[in-house]
């Protein structure tokens, strides 16, 4: 339709009737073999021009007293589902893993260069998240994140620590992924957000990991903001940073 916007994966958009939410299709999803990829426009995102004027940017906001954050939110996973559909891509990781991992190889490639960029810019915090989790658990298992999504993610952050080995990695995901916090921190994140109360325990996620994950978030947005008194949300909100802030390692906010 006319309102549909197509970005450079080559992902169209365009909102719903109601405007609450939107379609997406993606241009792969007609895709049958690994090898058609060959024919695909995959996106220079971190060429010269696409960097231009980033360093000054951060240094503008660091003039500011502000902390920056290089943003690649929806790293590779969610970017792959829009690009292929979900159904599809979903499908794919038991019918024709070979197109999954080269699709993940082309968009990681990119990141790296991406990250790398960001770091050189001077950012203060590398931002990355796939939403991979869902009020009830993990949106696939856990040997299949393993498989198709650990290593690329330990490549990205690899990427961007030979440049600065000690840059705080925040990773977002929406749900329940207590089932892979151990290995996020095994390849690097240090920062994990949104952190849902209404699935995840924030202070036995403090107990367990507060010597080595910062959280960020932990104020339900399906709880606490929306149907809660004032008077409830500041009892909540201080709850929140007794038990969490103690040690540092904490950044309180909403979980959306």
């Amino acid at each position: 339709p006319d309102t549909a916007t197509i970005d450079c994966w080559g992902v169209a958009c365009w909102p719903s009737s109601t405007g609450q939410s939107y379609k997406v299709v993606g241009a792969l999803e007609h895709l049958t073999r690994p090898d058609e990829l060959d024919d695909f426009p995959f996106p220079d995102v971190a060429n010269d021009e696409a960097a231009d004027g980033l360093a000054e940017q951060v240094q503008a906001f660091h003039q500011q007293g502000l902390a920056v954050q290089g943003a690649m939110s929806q790293t590779i996973w969610e970017l792959a589902w829009q690009m292929r559909g979900m159904e599809r891509l979903m499908t794919d990781l038991y019918e024709c893993p070979a197109f999954v991992e080269r699709l993940f190889a082309e968009i990681t490639q990119r990141k790296m260069a991406m990250a790398q960029r960001f770091v050189q810019a001077g950012v203060d915090i590398l931002r990355l998240g796939d939403d991979v989790g869902t009020q009830h658990g993990m949106m696939i298992s856990p040997q299949v994140w393993r498989r198709f999504l650990k290593p690329p993610l330990a490549q990205i952050i690899a990427a961007a620590r030979r440049l600065r080995p000690d840059i705080p990695i925040f990773y977002h995901s929406d749900g329940d992924v207590r089932e892979i916090i151990d290995e996020l921190i095994e390849v690097g994140v240090t920062i994990l957000n949104p952190v849902q109360p209404e699935c995840m325990d924030p202070f036995a996620i403090k107990r367990r990991y507060g010597d080595r994950l910062t959280l960020w978030g932990t104020l339900g947005t399906q709880t606490t903001l929306p149907f809660g008194t004032p008077a409830e949300v500041e009892r909540t909100v201080r709850q929140l940073i007794e038990g969490l802030a103690p040690g540092g390692g904490y950044v309180i906010g909403p979980t959306h």
